[in-house]
Order: structure tokens, then C-alpha cells, then sequence
């Protein structure tokens, strides 16, 4: 079954990435509309996406009957009034992250779905990497042992921009660690479980804009592991790593670029079994050192693909509403802890 896609608010990640990786070359979707407000950004997308539906508004949208499902894009001052209305309509709702300004309108957002017989998925695409995949199969199966720390970085050169939401609090919730450590929170999650307890720093040290442009966050999780998060507006794109880093009793696997747009990338993994205490702390040749390739995915396809297949199917999608409430709860304890200077727990 095919479903039709309409997707509200169609320019930056929409447009850069989710239509032409993740909706058009979908197995079981198609661009069925597209909305934007203003007009002449409209203009461009009628000549971009011939095929698709120009919008001017969300009702307009929503009451195409050819529409099935919803990509929600828009700032997300907006997402929990557009996906209580989509799942009014009928439609299943795929919504990007932050998935909503305040836990409150999460629950609004997954009642709604939840009343309407819909599914609702959030944007976090980068649990569908290939390498992040095979890294949770590593730590499932044993592979590196006890999971004791993980490490995950996003950083970006974002200036100040006329009407970016990210930059301004009323539109977007937060800087730095609303728009991009939420997606290292999620990394991790998927190694080591919940977030139990975080601390976290923040600050301006750079652009001259209402929200932070540094953040920097410890975690604990679930299993007991423990991780570190940074994410920042401020460091030139050159210069920024993405690096992921697990690490466990049995050894270690990294990536570099994973973390961020990209869906290809490989992972370095030193695996060791238990020896006996080494002074010296050398490397020895019982170290097994492998470069570790998956086949890649496209993480905007497989998303899409998921949302299609979970409406099918009458099943829940790879990453939930609950889901996404529960990394908006972490985010915002990640500020409350910036802002008391005390650890926050989760319960």
C-alpha cells in the first residue's frame, strides 16, 4: 500500500533532506502536498514539486483525501497544534524534533493520536543509521561487554539568521541542546537505556542571539552506564568532529560523522577480552581491531518507510510519541540543571 504524504512547513530540513531522500524515493509513500505560508517560497515549491499540491494552509492540506499521512517541519512553536489537527483528519503524523514546546503538549499530541486511531512518529532519524544499528546488535549480543560509557557530540557554525526559530526562545524551546543534543540524548538511550540523572552547563560564548550556543551535559542511564553529551552553535563546521563513542568491559567502537546528516560512515572497534592488570597500559596484539562497514541506510528513507509500514500495519513506529515526550522531559531537566546547578533525576 502506498500512502500519500503532505508535509507542513516544506523548506530547510523538509525540503534539504526529508522530500528528496526520505519521501520521494519511499517504497510505500509519495508527495502528495506540500504547505508553506509564504507565498513566494510557496511559488518555489510548485516549481520544484510539480507533482505535488501546493498548499497555502494547513487545512487545505489536511483535506485532501489523497493525503495519509503528515511530515510536520514547521517550528515547533507550531507542531502541537498541527498534529492535533492532522490526527483529527485522519492522518498519521510524522513530527520533527523537539516535539513540542512543554511536556503537556506532547501528552495533548499522543491522546489526540492515540483518540484518532492514528500513528505518531518523531524525527529522531539517526536511530536508523546503519552504524548506530549495528553498535546496539554489538552491545545486545555481548559483544563489548558491560556498558560503561558512551560519549556523543553535535556541533555546528549557526550564525545569527533572520527568523530562525532555534535562536529565538518563544519559537523554538532552546538553542543548542533543544535542537541538537536531543538527538545525542536519543543515541544513547537506544545503548544504555533511560536517562536516570543529568547535569548539565550552558551558556553564550559566541553568537549574539536569546538562546545557548554551548551546552554540555553528564548522564546517567539506566544500566548504570554513564555518558557525555556536548552540542554548539559556535565552532566552525570544519572543525566539528560528531563523533560517537561507546565503550564497554570488553572494548570500544567509534564513528566519526554519524552523528549529524549524513547516512553513510563506518565504525572502529578495539575489542578485548578480560586480561590481567597491565602496568605498562600497552596495547597488545590480543587486541582484535576492526573496521566495521554496514550497509548503508538512508536514515530520512527508512524513517518515512517506518511511519508508511507502521500505519499499514496497525503498529507502533520505530521511534514513538512516548518516545519523543520522554527526551523532551530529559532536555528540559538538562536546563534545570543549568539553571540550579544541581543534579536533576528522572523518575
Amino acid at each position: 500500500m502506498t500512502i500519500g504524504w503532505g508535509v507542513v512547513g516544506a523548506g530547510g530540513i523538509a525540503d534539504r533532506r526529508t522530500i528528496p531522500e526520505g519521501i520521494l524515493p519511499a517504497r510505500n509513500g509519495t508527495l502528495d502536498a506540500v504547505m508553506e505560508p509564504v507565498p513566494e517560497r510557496l511559488a518555489e515549491l510548485r516549481q520544484k514539486y510539480p507533482d505535488a499540491a501546493p498548499c497555502e494552509t494547513l487545512q487545505a492540506l489536511l483535506a485532501r483525501d489523497s493525503v495519509g499521512a503528515v511530515y510536520i517541519a514547521s517550528p515547533p512553536k507550531f507542531h502541537a497544534e498541527q498534529t492535533i489537527a492532522a490526527a483529527r483528519a485522519g492522518k498519521h503524523v510524522l513530527v520533527e524534533k523537539p516535539m513540542a514546546m512543554t511536556t503537556a503538549e506532547c501528552e495533548q499530541m499522543i491522546a489526540a493520536c492515540h483518540e484518532a486511531g492514528v500513528r505518531l512518529g518523531v524525527g529522531f532519524m539517526m536511530r536508523y543509521h546503519a552504524c548506530h544499528e549495528r553498535i546496539r546488535q554489538m552491545l545486545d549480543d555481548g559483544v563489548l561487554g558491560t556498558p560503561v560509557m558512551g560519549r556523543a557530540e553535535l556541533t555546528c557554525w549557526y550564525p545569527p539568521i533572520e527568523g530562525a526559530f532555534r535562536q529565538v526562545l518563544a519559537d523554538g524551546g532552546g538553542g543548542a541542546f533543544m535542537d541538537m543534543a536531543n538527538h545525542c540524548v536519543d543515541l544513547l538511550e537506544m545503548f544504555f537505556g533511560r536517562t536516570t540523572e543529568i547535569a548539565a552547563l550552558t551558556g553564550r560564548l559566541v553568537q549574539e542571539y536569546e538562546t545557548e550556543d554551548t551546552s554540555v551535559a553528564i548522564l546517567r542511564f539506566a544500566s548504570g552506564a554513564v555518558g557525555l553529551i556536548d552540542a554548539h552553535f559556535n565552532i566552525p563546521d570544519a572543525a566539528s568532529r560528531n563523533m560517537l563513542e561507546v565503550y564497554g568491559s570488553k572494548g570500544s567502537v567509534t564513528t566519526q560523522g554519524t552523528i549529524g546528516q549524513m547516512s553513510a560512515g563506518s565504525i572502529h572497534a578495539l575489542l578485548q577480552e578480560a586480561a590481567e592488570y597491565d602496568a605498562q597500559q600497552e596495547r597488545t596484539d590480543a587486541v582484535n581491531e576492526q573496521l566495521i562497514e554496514p550497509e548503508p541506510v538512508n536514515m530520512y528513507q527508512a524513517e518515512i518507510e517506518d511511519l508508511g509500514d507502521a500505519g499499514r500495519d496497525d503498529r507502533p513506529p520505530g521511534v514513538t510519541g512516548e518516545d519523543g515526550l520522554w527526551n523532551h522531559r530529559v532536555v528540559l531537566a538538562a536546563y534545570e540543571s543549568a539553571r540550579t546547578g544541581k543534579v536533576v533525576r528522572l523518575g
